[in-house]
């Protein structure tokens, strides 16, 4: 709410950093637009993948694990959860597969963020959907095992007020559209975890309400890599960048700055480890695709499917009817009958 209260997100200053991130994630939108009509298939496959990854890193980062052949049993083969940190990464995959389906119709919210927290303990047995009933603190490890408190959130007592003006400021911020929707997400989640309204699951639920209003905002990439994995990957860059950025909250003194760049930089990361992934599969695409029409040049002047089958035993029949798509809408073969008995005719 600090970030949002008195203007002050309109007049902090915004780096030239972050400009350039924000252009550079606008140029590969549209690039990943135009590989979602190529290739939605291979897209649909890093999607999979991504939720697991996303599951599992996202819980690992809270220190909830679970044995890697449990976690695909679990995820992917549909296993009954047996332990409670299993259940937690469970709970955790049924909130984020709720984010990628229902963004369209999911908005921020205090009663959401309650139900996302339920969602993630709705298998431990453990009441959640509630706020905090005690004050908690942030702390870290320090040297000797000394533990060093980093910030105080918001009170127990404070929480509800705190989150309901939260959710107020950035209704009127989105709706308001004078500030590019990235940063109002980079503003949010701070808030949000400053305010730190649970007692537990507190970044879980902040990374799963990221990546709604990352939806929200036209930034889909989380979709398809997860963001989880790359915030586990540079996790003391993320704790720093925390750090930094709520140093002064209370008082609203703090710099949005660290933690906008290091959002911002995790999603140009994505973005790019989209694309080196998706360019090797519009390779494999393209390269198949040759196969096909070579194929077809070699044949009689006409010709049944499994003749083409017969020539490239590595292309699927999917593969082979977009060629034979392609080819018919550039009137160079046209097709006669229907079903297996069809023949196709060049010219």
């Amino acid at each position: 709410m600090r970030s949002f209260e008195n203007d002050f997100l309109h007049n902090h200053p915004v780096s030239h950093e972050a400009i350039l991130l924000i252009s550079r994630l606008a140029e590969q939108r549209g690039r990943q637009e135009m590989l979602r009509r190529r290739a939605p298939h291979a897209l649909e496959r890093l999607r999979e993948h991504a939720v697991i990854q996303s599951v599992e890193c996202s819980n690992r980062l809270e220190g909830v694990e679970a044995r890697p052949e449990r976690l695909r049993e679990i995820l992917v083969g549909g296993d009954a959860p047996r332990e409670r940190s299993e259940c937690e990464i469970a709970g955790y995959r049924t909130a984020l597969e709720r984010i990628h389906r229902d963004h369209a119709r999911l908005r921020p919210s205090p009663e959401l963020a309650l139900e996302l927290h339920r969602d993630l303990h709705s298998l431990t047995g453990t009441p959640a959907g509630a706020w905090k009933r005690a004050d908690n603190e942030i702390v870290e490890a320090g040297r000797g095992g000394q533990r060093k408190l980093r910030f105080k959130p918001v009170s127990a007592a404070e929480t509800p007020a705190a989150m309901a003006t939260l959710h107020r400021l950035l209704d009127r911020e989105l709706e308001a559209g004078q500030v590019h929707p990235l940063l109002i997400t980079a503003a949010y989640v701070l808030d949000f975890l400053c305010i730190h309204p649970f007692s537990d699951g507190n970044g879980r639920v902040a990374r799963l309400l990221t990546l709604l209003l990352l939806y929200r905002s036209g930034c889909e990439v989380g979709r398809y890599v997860s963001l989880e994995r790359i915030v586990e990957a540079n996790r003391q860059s993320y704790y720093e960048a925390l750090r930094q950025s709520s140093m002064g909250w209370h008082e609203a003194r703090h710099s949005l700055r660290p933690w906008t760049e290091f959002m911002l930089g995790t999603l140009a990361r994505a973005c790019d480890e989209l694309e080196e992934r998706t360019a090797d599969l519009e390779t494999a695409r393209g390269t198949k695709a040759r196969l096909v029409e070579e194929a077809i040049e070699g044949l009689p002047g006409s010709f049944r499917m499994r003749d083409i089958e017969a020539l490239c035993p590595t292309v699927s029949r999917d593969m082979i009817r977009v060629v034979l798509g392609r080819m018919k809408e550039a009137g160079r073969v046209r097709c006669e009958g229907s079903g297996a008995g069809a023949v196709w005719v060049k010219g």
